[in-house]
């Protein structure tokens, strides 16, 4: 078991879909805004309900660092950690990572039709 935390928006099925599918694949523990602890806020950035936060003991990962590093320990795709290690040699590829998290957060409403959970529940 990790002490390692996935933070989310849990006042958004996306976000809770997206919670359950790292939950279901991760070690992680998942933490819903609403449930945030004083000292877990502490670690996070003042706007971190802006986007979703992988916290460790070393580093608060957030937005699409944080989608990243949670799908790199799930393993998706196959191979991801290769994959992320590979495309961050790039120059732009942090900017072009945040930017299509971005756009998936800015249309999460809408991607909630198709994708969306009540809870999450941890394996």
């Amino acid at each position: 078991m990790t002490d390692d935390v996935f933070v989310y928006d849990d006042d958004c099925g996306f976000c809770k879909w997206w919670a359950n599918y790292i939950a279901d694949r991760t070690e992680l523990d998942m933490v819903g805004f609403s449930e945030l602890t004083d000292a877990q806020l502490e670690r996070l950035p003042d706007d971190y309900e802006k986007c979703a936060h992988l916290v460790t003991d070393e580093t608060v990962y957030s937005c699409g660092a944080a989608v990243e590093q949670a799908l790199a320990r799930a393993d998706v795709p196959p191979g991801s950690q290769d994959i992320f290690g590979f495309f961050r040699q790039f120059e732009d590829y942090e900017r072009f990572r945040e930017r299509v998290y971005g756009e998936v957060a800015d249309r999460r409403g809408v991607l909630g039709h198709f994708l969306s959970r009540e809870e999450v529940t941890e394996s």
